[in-house]
Protein backbone atom coordinates (compact mmCIF):
# COMPACT_ATOMS: atom_id res chain seq x y z
CA UNK A 1 0.00 0.00 0.00
CA UNK A 2 1.32 3.47 -0.81
CA UNK A 3 2.28 5.63 2.13
CA UNK A 4 0.65 8.95 2.86
CA UNK A 5 3.74 10.85 1.68
CA UNK A 6 3.80 8.85 -1.56
CA UNK A 7 0.12 9.57 -2.14
CA UNK A 8 0.59 13.28 -1.48
CA UNK A 9 3.52 13.44 -3.92
CA UNK A 10 1.54 11.53 -6.55
CA UNK A 11 -1.45 13.87 -6.28
CA UNK A 12 0.86 16.87 -6.60
CA UNK A 13 2.51 15.35 -9.68
CA UNK A 14 -0.93 14.68 -11.18
CA UNK A 15 -1.91 18.29 -10.61
CA UNK A 16 -4.71 17.39 -8.21
CA UNK A 17 -2.98 19.16 -5.30
CA UNK A 18 -0.70 22.17 -5.01
CA UNK A 19 2.39 21.48 -2.92
CA UNK A 20 2.07 23.29 0.41
CA UNK A 21 4.99 23.39 2.91
CA UNK A 22 2.58 23.55 5.88
CA UNK A 23 0.83 20.40 4.72
CA UNK A 24 4.11 18.62 3.97
CA UNK A 25 5.40 19.46 7.45
CA UNK A 26 2.68 17.39 9.14
CA UNK A 27 2.82 14.39 6.79
CA UNK A 28 5.62 12.65 8.77
CA UNK A 29 3.43 12.68 11.91
CA UNK A 30 0.57 11.02 10.05
CA UNK A 31 3.01 8.58 8.45
CA UNK A 32 4.45 7.72 11.88
CA UNK A 33 0.99 6.79 13.14
CA UNK A 34 0.17 4.81 10.00
CA UNK A 35 3.42 2.84 10.22
CA UNK A 36 3.07 2.07 13.94
CA UNK A 37 -0.52 0.92 13.49
CA UNK A 38 0.59 -1.35 10.64
CA UNK A 39 2.87 -3.31 12.99
CA UNK A 40 1.36 -6.71 13.89
CA UNK A 41 -0.29 -6.88 17.30
CA UNK A 42 1.43 -9.41 19.54
CA UNK A 43 -0.88 -12.20 20.61
CA UNK A 44 -0.51 -14.48 23.57
CA UNK A 45 -2.44 -16.57 26.04
CA UNK A 46 -3.47 -13.48 27.94
CA UNK A 47 -5.03 -10.91 25.69
CA UNK A 48 -3.89 -7.37 26.37
CA UNK A 49 -4.46 -4.05 24.69
CA UNK A 50 -2.04 -3.15 21.88
CA UNK A 51 0.82 -0.88 22.82
CA UNK A 52 -0.50 2.68 22.63
CA UNK A 53 0.30 4.75 19.55
CA UNK A 54 0.73 8.43 20.27
CA UNK A 55 -1.95 10.30 18.37
CA UNK A 56 -2.05 13.70 16.71
CA UNK A 57 -3.92 16.92 17.48
CA UNK A 58 -3.72 19.03 14.32
CA UNK A 59 -4.96 22.58 14.67
CA UNK A 60 -4.91 25.77 12.64
CA UNK A 61 -7.01 28.20 10.65
CA UNK A 62 -9.88 27.15 8.44
CA UNK A 63 -9.28 26.10 4.85
CA UNK A 64 -5.64 25.08 5.33
CA UNK A 65 -6.15 21.48 4.24
CA UNK A 66 -6.40 19.75 7.63
CA UNK A 67 -9.49 17.75 6.67
CA UNK A 68 -8.08 16.88 3.25
CA UNK A 69 -4.90 15.44 4.81
CA UNK A 70 -7.05 13.57 7.35
CA UNK A 71 -9.07 12.00 4.52
CA UNK A 72 -5.88 10.86 2.81
CA UNK A 73 -4.55 9.45 6.08
CA UNK A 74 -7.71 7.42 6.73
CA UNK A 75 -7.61 6.06 3.16
CA UNK A 76 -4.05 4.75 3.61
CA UNK A 77 -4.71 2.90 6.89
CA UNK A 78 -4.85 -0.89 6.70
CA UNK A 79 -6.27 -1.36 10.20
CA UNK A 80 -9.88 -0.93 11.33
CA UNK A 81 -10.50 2.79 11.57
CA UNK A 82 -13.28 5.33 11.59
CA UNK A 83 -13.32 8.84 10.12
CA UNK A 84 -16.11 10.89 11.71
CA UNK A 85 -17.02 14.45 12.63
CA UNK A 86 -16.49 15.01 16.35
CA UNK A 87 -20.01 16.33 17.01
CA UNK A 88 -21.57 13.33 15.26
CA UNK A 89 -19.39 10.93 17.26
CA UNK A 90 -20.32 12.52 20.57
CA UNK A 91 -23.99 12.30 19.65
CA UNK A 92 -23.53 8.55 19.15
CA UNK A 93 -21.82 8.30 22.54
CA UNK A 94 -24.76 10.06 24.21
CA UNK A 95 -27.26 7.75 22.47
CA UNK A 96 -25.28 4.68 23.57
CA UNK A 97 -25.12 5.89 27.16
CA UNK A 98 -28.86 6.57 27.16
CA UNK A 99 -29.50 2.97 26.04
CA UNK A 100 -27.08 1.60 28.66
CA UNK A 101 -28.86 3.50 31.43
CA UNK A 102 -32.21 2.21 30.19
CA UNK A 103 -30.77 -1.30 30.44
CA UNK A 104 -29.82 -0.68 34.05
CA UNK A 105 -26.04 -0.34 33.52
CA UNK A 106 -24.54 1.59 36.42
CA UNK A 107 -21.54 2.98 34.54
CA UNK A 108 -23.18 3.81 31.22
CA UNK A 109 -19.98 5.03 29.56
CA UNK A 110 -17.99 1.81 30.06
CA UNK A 111 -19.85 -0.44 27.58
CA UNK A 112 -20.05 2.39 25.02
CA UNK A 113 -16.31 3.02 25.13
CA UNK A 114 -15.62 -0.72 24.94
CA UNK A 115 -17.85 -1.04 21.87
CA UNK A 116 -15.81 1.66 20.14
CA UNK A 117 -12.42 0.22 21.09
CA UNK A 118 -13.47 -3.32 20.10
CA UNK A 119 -14.14 -2.16 16.54
CA UNK A 120 -11.37 0.30 15.66
CA UNK A 121 -7.63 0.74 16.10
CA UNK A 122 -7.75 4.37 15.00
CA UNK A 123 -10.33 7.14 15.39
CA UNK A 124 -9.96 10.11 13.07
CA UNK A 125 -12.01 13.07 14.27
CA UNK A 126 -12.72 16.21 12.31
CA UNK A 127 -13.37 19.60 13.92
CA UNK A 128 -12.95 18.86 17.61
CA UNK A 129 -15.00 21.46 19.48
CA UNK A 130 -16.38 21.27 23.00
CA UNK A 131 -19.34 23.60 23.47
CA UNK A 132 -21.71 21.48 25.55
CA UNK A 133 -21.15 20.88 29.27
CA UNK A 134 -22.41 17.31 28.95
CA UNK A 135 -19.68 16.57 26.39
CA UNK A 136 -17.13 18.32 28.58
CA UNK A 137 -17.94 16.16 31.58
CA UNK A 138 -17.64 12.77 29.81
CA UNK A 139 -14.98 13.29 27.16
CA UNK A 140 -12.07 12.87 29.59
CA UNK A 141 -13.17 9.44 30.80
CA UNK A 142 -14.04 8.41 27.24
CA UNK A 143 -10.59 9.25 25.88
CA UNK A 144 -8.87 7.62 28.86
CA UNK A 145 -10.75 4.40 28.06
CA UNK A 146 -9.88 4.60 24.36
CA UNK A 147 -6.20 5.24 25.04
CA UNK A 148 -6.08 2.40 27.59
CA UNK A 149 -7.53 0.05 24.96
CA UNK A 150 -4.78 1.00 22.50
CA UNK A 151 -6.91 3.15 20.18
CA UNK A 152 -4.93 5.85 18.36
CA UNK A 153 -6.76 9.16 18.15
CA UNK A 154 -6.14 11.75 15.46
CA UNK A 155 -8.14 14.95 15.36
CA UNK A 156 -8.30 18.31 13.63
CA UNK A 157 -9.45 21.51 15.30
CA UNK A 158 -9.53 25.24 14.73
CA UNK A 159 -8.43 25.76 18.34
CA UNK A 160 -5.25 25.08 20.28
CA UNK A 161 -6.00 22.50 23.02
CA UNK A 162 -5.78 25.13 25.78
CA UNK A 163 -8.70 26.99 24.16
CA UNK A 164 -11.09 24.02 24.10
CA UNK A 165 -14.30 24.68 26.07
CA UNK A 166 -12.98 28.20 26.67
CA UNK A 167 -15.12 30.12 29.20
CA UNK A 168 -17.32 27.02 29.60
CA UNK A 169 -19.30 26.27 32.74
CA UNK A 170 -17.17 24.50 35.40
CA UNK A 171 -14.21 24.59 33.03
CA UNK A 172 -11.78 23.70 35.83
CA UNK A 173 -13.24 20.17 35.74
CA UNK A 174 -12.31 19.98 32.05
CA UNK A 175 -8.66 20.99 32.41
CA UNK A 176 -7.35 17.44 33.14
CA UNK A 177 -8.67 16.41 29.72
CA UNK A 178 -6.52 19.08 28.06
CA UNK A 179 -3.49 17.73 29.94
CA UNK A 180 -4.41 14.21 28.78
CA UNK A 181 -4.55 15.35 25.14
CA UNK A 182 -1.16 17.01 25.35
CA UNK A 183 0.34 13.92 27.00
CA UNK A 184 -1.10 11.29 24.65
CA UNK A 185 -1.09 13.23 21.37
CA UNK A 186 1.42 15.28 19.42
CA UNK A 187 0.08 18.82 19.14
CA UNK A 188 0.92 20.31 15.73
CA UNK A 189 -0.13 23.71 14.38
CA UNK A 190 -0.66 23.97 10.63
CA UNK A 191 0.42 27.47 9.66
CA UNK A 192 -0.21 28.29 6.02
CA UNK A 193 -0.85 31.64 4.32
CA UNK A 194 -3.24 29.96 1.90
CA UNK A 195 -6.93 29.47 2.66
CA UNK A 196 -7.97 26.88 0.08
CA UNK A 197 -11.62 27.09 1.02
CA UNK A 198 -11.60 30.81 0.25
CA UNK A 199 -9.83 29.98 -2.98
CA UNK A 200 -12.73 27.78 -4.04
CA UNK A 201 -15.06 30.73 -3.49
CA UNK A 202 -12.77 33.38 -4.98
CA UNK A 203 -14.59 35.44 -7.57
CA UNK A 204 -17.86 33.56 -7.00
CA UNK A 205 -21.02 35.31 -5.80
CA UNK A 206 -22.27 34.22 -2.38
CA UNK A 207 -25.72 35.85 -2.32
CA UNK A 208 -28.26 34.70 -4.92
CA UNK A 209 -31.58 36.44 -5.53
CA UNK A 210 -34.39 35.86 -6.30
CA UNK A 211 -35.03 32.28 -5.21
CA UNK A 212 -35.58 30.53 -8.53
CA UNK A 213 -34.23 27.66 -10.59
CA UNK A 214 -31.10 29.60 -11.52
CA UNK A 215 -30.33 30.38 -7.86
CA UNK A 216 -30.86 26.74 -6.91
CA UNK A 217 -28.46 25.64 -9.65
CA UNK A 218 -25.83 28.16 -8.54
CA UNK A 219 -26.14 27.11 -4.89
CA UNK A 220 -25.79 23.46 -5.90
CA UNK A 221 -22.67 24.26 -7.93
CA UNK A 222 -21.07 25.98 -4.92
CA UNK A 223 -22.01 23.06 -2.67
CA UNK A 224 -20.51 20.52 -5.07
CA UNK A 225 -17.33 22.59 -5.34
CA UNK A 226 -16.92 22.77 -1.56
CA UNK A 227 -17.93 19.24 -0.61
CA UNK A 228 -17.90 17.10 -3.73
CA UNK A 229 -21.51 16.33 -2.86
CA UNK A 230 -20.41 14.30 0.17
CA UNK A 231 -22.49 15.07 3.22
CA UNK A 232 -24.35 13.55 6.14
CA UNK A 233 -26.83 15.06 8.60
CA UNK A 234 -25.26 16.51 11.74
CA UNK A 235 -26.90 16.68 15.16
CA UNK A 236 -25.66 19.30 17.61
CA UNK A 237 -26.57 18.81 21.26
CA UNK A 238 -27.19 22.15 22.94
CA UNK A 239 -28.32 22.19 26.56
CA UNK A 240 -29.60 18.61 26.13
CA UNK A 241 -31.63 19.60 23.05
CA UNK A 242 -30.99 18.36 19.51
CA UNK A 243 -30.36 20.80 16.70
CA UNK A 244 -30.53 19.06 13.32
CA UNK A 245 -28.38 20.26 10.41
CA UNK A 246 -29.60 18.47 7.25
CA UNK A 247 -26.22 18.27 5.48
CA UNK A 248 -22.65 18.67 6.70
CA UNK A 249 -19.18 17.83 5.40
CA UNK A 250 -15.75 18.98 6.58
CA UNK A 251 -16.97 22.16 8.23
CA UNK A 252 -19.45 23.08 5.49
CA UNK A 253 -23.13 23.03 6.55
CA UNK A 254 -26.26 23.27 4.40
CA UNK A 255 -29.77 24.07 5.58
CA UNK A 256 -32.89 25.98 4.57
CA UNK A 257 -34.16 29.15 6.24
CA UNK A 258 -37.02 27.16 7.78
CA UNK A 259 -34.65 24.50 9.14
CA UNK A 260 -32.86 27.14 11.20
CA UNK A 261 -35.38 29.96 11.67
CA UNK A 262 -38.73 28.21 11.35
CA UNK A 263 -37.99 26.12 14.43
CA UNK A 264 -37.79 27.48 18.01
CA UNK A 265 -34.02 27.87 18.13
CA UNK A 266 -32.15 30.46 20.17
CA UNK A 267 -28.75 32.15 20.52
CA UNK A 268 -27.05 29.09 22.08
CA UNK A 269 -28.14 26.94 19.14
CA UNK A 270 -26.79 29.40 16.58
CA UNK A 271 -23.53 29.79 18.51
CA UNK A 272 -23.08 26.00 18.46
CA UNK A 273 -23.67 25.99 14.69
CA UNK A 274 -21.15 28.82 14.24
CA UNK A 275 -18.62 26.77 16.24
CA UNK A 276 -19.17 23.64 14.15
CA UNK A 277 -19.36 25.18 10.67
CA UNK A 278 -16.93 27.46 8.92
CA UNK A 279 -19.21 27.78 5.89
CA UNK A 280 -23.02 27.84 5.93
CA UNK A 281 -25.08 27.37 2.78
CA UNK A 282 -28.49 28.81 3.70
CA UNK A 283 -31.31 28.46 1.20
CA UNK A 284 -34.68 30.09 0.57
CA UNK A 285 -34.61 33.17 2.81
CA UNK A 286 -38.12 34.61 2.27
CA UNK A 287 -39.42 38.15 2.36
CA UNK A 288 -39.63 39.11 6.05
CA UNK A 289 -42.17 41.20 7.91
CA UNK A 290 -45.23 41.08 10.17
CA UNK A 291 -46.38 37.71 8.89
CA UNK A 292 -43.20 35.93 9.96
CA UNK A 293 -41.92 38.23 12.70
CA UNK A 294 -40.66 35.41 14.98
CA UNK A 295 -38.75 33.80 12.12
CA UNK A 296 -37.27 37.20 11.25
CA UNK A 297 -36.04 37.69 14.83
CA UNK A 298 -34.37 34.29 14.76
CA UNK A 299 -32.76 35.17 11.44
CA UNK A 300 -31.27 38.33 12.96
CA UNK A 301 -29.87 36.27 15.83
CA UNK A 302 -28.47 33.68 13.41
CA UNK A 303 -26.69 36.32 11.32
CA UNK A 304 -25.25 37.91 14.45
CA UNK A 305 -23.80 34.56 15.54
CA UNK A 306 -22.35 33.82 12.10
CA UNK A 307 -20.94 37.34 11.80
CA UNK A 308 -19.23 37.32 15.19
CA UNK A 309 -17.69 33.90 14.46
CA UNK A 310 -16.49 34.89 10.99
CA UNK A 311 -18.47 32.13 9.27
CA UNK A 312 -18.68 32.32 5.47
CA UNK A 313 -22.35 32.61 4.41
CA UNK A 314 -23.63 31.51 1.02
CA UNK A 315 -27.36 31.99 0.59
CA UNK A 316 -30.36 32.37 -1.69
CA UNK A 317 -32.93 35.00 -0.77
CA UNK A 318 -36.16 36.53 -2.00
CA UNK A 319 -34.59 40.00 -2.23
CA UNK A 320 -31.37 41.93 -1.75
CA UNK A 321 -30.42 42.45 1.94
CA UNK A 322 -31.83 46.01 2.10
CA UNK A 323 -35.19 44.84 0.77
CA UNK A 324 -35.68 41.64 2.78
CA UNK A 325 -37.47 43.42 5.64
CA UNK A 326 -39.31 46.51 4.49
CA UNK A 327 -42.44 46.66 6.65
CA UNK A 328 -43.52 46.05 10.22
CA UNK A 329 -41.93 46.30 13.62
CA UNK A 330 -38.18 45.82 13.57
CA UNK A 331 -37.38 47.37 10.20
CA UNK A 332 -34.95 49.84 11.79
CA UNK A 333 -33.17 47.12 13.76
CA UNK A 334 -32.90 45.00 10.59
CA UNK A 335 -30.72 47.65 8.97
CA UNK A 336 -27.75 46.29 10.95
CA UNK A 337 -28.50 42.77 9.72
CA UNK A 338 -28.71 44.00 6.12
CA UNK A 339 -25.37 45.76 6.56
CA UNK A 340 -23.79 42.60 7.95
CA UNK A 341 -25.19 40.54 5.07
CA UNK A 342 -23.55 42.98 2.66
CA UNK A 343 -20.23 42.84 4.50
CA UNK A 344 -20.31 39.04 4.55
CA UNK A 345 -20.44 39.09 0.73
CA UNK A 346 -17.13 40.95 0.44
CA UNK A 347 -14.04 39.23 -0.91
CA UNK A 348 -12.22 39.90 2.34
CA UNK A 349 -14.87 38.33 4.60
CA UNK A 350 -13.69 35.49 6.82
CA UNK A 351 -9.99 36.03 6.05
Amino acid sequence: METLIQRYDRLVDEGTLTRDPAQEAVLPEFERIRAELAEPVKKGWFRKAPDPVKGLYLWGGVGRGKSMIMDMFADTLDVPNRRVHFHAFMQEIHAGMHKARADGVEDALAPVAKSVSDNVRCLAFDEMQITDITDAMIVGRLFEALFAAGVAVVTTSNRVPDDLYKDGLNRQLFLPFIDLLKDRMVVHEMVSPTDYRQGKLAGSPTYFTPVNAEARAQIEAVWQNLTGGQAEPLTLVVNKRRVEIPAFHNGVARASFYDLCGNPLGPADYLALAEAARVLVLEKIPQLGRSNFNEAKRFVTLIDALYEAGVQLICSAAAAPEYLYIEGEGTFEFERTASRLREMQSAEWGK
